[in-house]
């Protein structure tokens, strides 16, 4: 269904509205956010950036004065920053924004207690049991907090964790895990976390925050992207899976981001992925003993080719929902 803005401007191009009088119908449509809608914003976004900014500098706060302080002194103040965000959380209440934001902060501060614990006593843990244990602590928040910024966090924390694993160990139950196989488990856990978090969101009223999904959206496209080049690049003559599986996965973001939820961003991110897959197509075969200044400019009018139908091609999808 159109909104009411692009119906205005659609009636304001095909002239059934008079001259200057556009604005004055979104005003009246509600199509303009208006002083209490400025205000909403402005007071979310002043919350969520001072969260971050409070935790972020506390936890350099620590850094910059390490030397300085001692091991009580540290303990004490990042325990005190945490129990300060639980109280705030439990006197806000989990469905107020400040009580949220408190709660991040707090799930922040966890980390920032096991990095502490761990580089006071050297326990010569290796370092994705930091990232293990801190998704670990902060799950039960997770999953009363109603928040999807702290599944996003706990998401991440998962992917570091597991890329920082095999840095540490790179095989798994005795198979060797090169950059290939880790970058085939990413994927593989980000695709499952995307699909979950689309399946949810149906039933899921606070699930629904698009930039969460995106986000996903774009480590997943990242990660297959990236298959798809070490694939094309690769000198090893043989099967490789991402020429089956990068196809199969632009179908599903096409079927899933047209066809039954509509996200223009997630259909962009497919065609800024085919374009660097095309061009990348077109120079391991152009480059490899040719001339590479007549490669090179084809590369780049295609490049600019593709990047202009991908280009009309959203353009008429989003006229056509009316986004």
């Amino acid at each position: 269904m159109k909104s009411h803005r692009n119906l205005i401007l659609q009636w304001a191009e095909q002239g059934h509205l008079a001259a200057g009088r556009a604005e004055e119908a979104m005003r009246v449509s509600g199509a303009l956010p208006d002083r209490g809608d400025w205000h909403r914003f402005i007071d979310r976004l002043l919350l969520w950036s001072g969260t971050v900014s409070v935790a972020a500098g506390g936890i350099f706060f620590f850094a910059y004065n390490w030397q300085e302080m001692g091991d009580f002194a540290r303990f004490g103040l990042v325990e005190l920053l945490i129990a300060v965000a639980v109280v705030c959380c439990l006197r806000f209440g989990m469905d107020n924004p400040a009580g949220k934001a408190s709660l991040l902060a707090a799930s922040v501060f966890a980390g920032a207690l096991l990095a502490l614990f761990g580089q006071t006593y050297q326990t010569g843990a290796d370092t994705f049991d930091l990232f293990v244990t801190w998704a670990v602590a902060i799950l039960p928040w997770t999953a009363v907090g109603r928040l999807p910024v702290l599944w996003i966090l706990l998401t991440g924390l998962v992917n570091i964790a597991i890329t920082l694993y095999f840095h540490a160990f790179p095989s798994l139950f005795g198979l060797l895990f090169g950059t290939e196989e880790q970058l085939w488990l990413l994927f593989g856990f980000n695709s499952f976390a995307l699909l979950l978090w689309e399946f949810f969101s149906r039933h899921v009223v606070w699930l629904r925050e698009r930039w969460a999904v995106r986000l996903l959206g774009l480590a997943d496209g990242g990660l297959v992207t990236a298959l798809a080049l070490m694939a094309i690049f690769d000198d090893n003559v043989g099967f490789n899976a991402a020429f089956i599986v990068y196809p199969l996965w632009l179908a599903a973001i096409y079927v899933s981001y047209r066809r039954i939820v509509f996200d223009l961003f997630m259909l962009a991110g497919a065609v800024l992925s085919v374009v660097i897959v095309v061009a990348a197509i077109l120079g391991r075969v152009l480059l490899e003993g040719g001339d590479s200044g007549i490669a090179y400019l084809f590369i780049g009018l295609a490049v600019i080719g593709l990047s202009a139908l991908g280009g009309l091609w959203l353009k008429k999808i989003s006229r056509e929902e009316g986004r």
